[in-house]
């Protein structure tokens, strides 16, 4: 079985964002926060270490787990008015009575560097120019670094959201790849799955694919990333089965979230150069 990792991937990504960012205004990426979860804490610092290696600019705009939403969309309809920013991100999760598409609304597309937004969403289901959600690029752009064959094979993704498996759907149709869609009502998932010539888990259940998931060979992209108790993360692939029946498997971590973070400040260094 081969791993996909993209550790290499996100590295080139890296140096191909600094070389754009070298050559322009220099990109600013504004993070909006309003949660005290922790793991999404680690990731906001984790982007904003890696956009400082980058030459992107990264302001984390921090306003306490107990933010309500009208005081969010006034700060992310500000963020997306200031000429010195050029993308505008929210994180999750958002206080309870926040709907992250509703207040997504507020961001300019052209600053919608995680393709939060319902226009950008659209757009990108239109195959017209917008930023796609960086994970679901992540995932793109790793099966054509690994030179994993798409058009005309059968694509499952397990999982609907906004974020990932709706948007990564488009991606892989404009691709020409033949895909299904699975979610919790799903009758009898692993029917489905099987037939799959790559499969892609995004749902956040740890060990929701085993070995019965999986036809033989097929290519598997794990996008969870759930926290164990020890700290660690682990996907929403059992690695240990799978790898017993797939020709190619992601790792978590290692896998489709260095690229995540590495797209997320590409797509900033690139909102700072449109015309």
């Amino acid at each position: 079985m081969k791993t996909l990792t993209g550790r290499d991937l996100a590295a080139a990504i890296r140096d191909q964002t600094q070389t754009e960012a070298a050559a322009g205004p220099q990109p600013r990426l504004a993070v909006v926060v309003a949660t005290a979860d922790e793991a999404s804490l680690w990731y906001v610092r984790s982007i904003a270490k890696a956009a400082a290696g980058v030459g992107v600019a990264c302001d984390i705009v921090d306003l306490g787990p107990t933010a309500d939403p009208g005081r969010i969309q006034e700060t992310l309809a500000g963020l997306s008015a200031d000429d010195a920013v050029h993308g505008v991100m929210l994180q999750t999760p958002l206080p309870a009575g926040a709907s992250a598409q509703e207040l997504a609304t507020a961001i300019d597309p052209r600053k919608d560097v995680d393709g939060a937004s319902p226009l950008s969403l659209g757009r990108l289901a239109a195959g017209l120019p917008a930023f796609p959600p960086a994970t679901a690029a992540a995932v793109m752009a790793l099966l054509d670094h690994h030179e994993v064959p798409l058009e005309g094979r059968r694509a499952v993704v397990v999982g609907r959201s906004t974020v990932v498996g709706k948007p990564l759907a488009h991606l892989l149709l404009d691709r020409h790849a033949t895909v299904t869609v699975c979610h919790s009502r799903t009758r009898d998932l692993a029917a489905v799955t099987s037939a799959a010539d790559v499969l892609v888990a995004a749902v956040g259940r740890a060990g929701l694919i085993g070995a019965a998931h999986v036809a033989p060979g097929a290519v598997v992209i794990d996008v969870g990333t759930n926290p164990t108790d020890d700290g660690g993360l682990t996907g929403d692939v059992d690695f240990a089965a799978v790898s017993e029946v797939a020709g190619a498997l992601t790792p978590v971590p290692g896998g489709v979230g260095p690229v995540t973070t590495a797209l997320l400040l590409r797509h900033t260094a690139r909102a700072a150069n449109l015309p």
